[in-house]
């Protein structure tokens, strides 16, 4: 595990100063919106950058294994299904959750659009085919989901 010098970690420097932190501005297309960052003390910040390392050599080790791994393909596709639910469980216990995208009405605030897609089977303005998986952590945007969104010439919009 590697340790991070004060004067190295930006983060670290701010809650040195004992200053508020700033808002976080999360933008979505055509806004951008504040979002208040909850202050944390420097303990915390230690502890919480001390798991993220554990768990980051963790599932890195995991990654080595198999690539170190000579089984056979199915064997090595298993492994990396193992270390999938791992991660997802980790994720899972720090309340971080994917945003959900298939199917669902195209919010600009949790998607990003890379472009429409024509389908007649699928209502209009809806997401159609999802990218770049997004994520939130317990009420606030990680990363919007980079989707496709449905243009139904079929429908017209109110």
């Amino acid at each position: 595990m590697h340790t991070v010098m004060p004067e190295q970690d930006p983060e670290l420097k701010l809650l040195e100063k004992d200053e508020a932190a700033p808002a976080a501005v999360e933008e979505t297309p055509g806004e951008a919106q504040e979002v208040p960052v909850a202050a944390v003390s420097r303990v915390e910040f230690e502890q919480l950058k001390g798991e993220r390392d554990q768990l980051v050599d963790r599932l890195l080790d995991n990654f080595e294994l198999a690539l170190k791994s000579d089984g056979t393909p199915e064997q090595l596709r298993s492994g990396v299904e193992l270390i999938v639910k791992q991660m997802q469980d980790i994720l899972r216990q720090m309340q971080v959750h994917a945003v959900l995208a298939l199917g669902e009405e195209f919010d600009p605030r949790q998607h990003e659009a890379l472009g429409s897609v024509e389908r007649a089977d699928l209502p209009d303005q809806h997401v159609a085919e999802e990218i770049r998986r997004g994520y939130r952590i317990r009420e606030r945007l990680l990363r919007p989901a980079l989707v496709r969104v449905v243009s139904n010439p079929k429908q017209t919009s109110d």
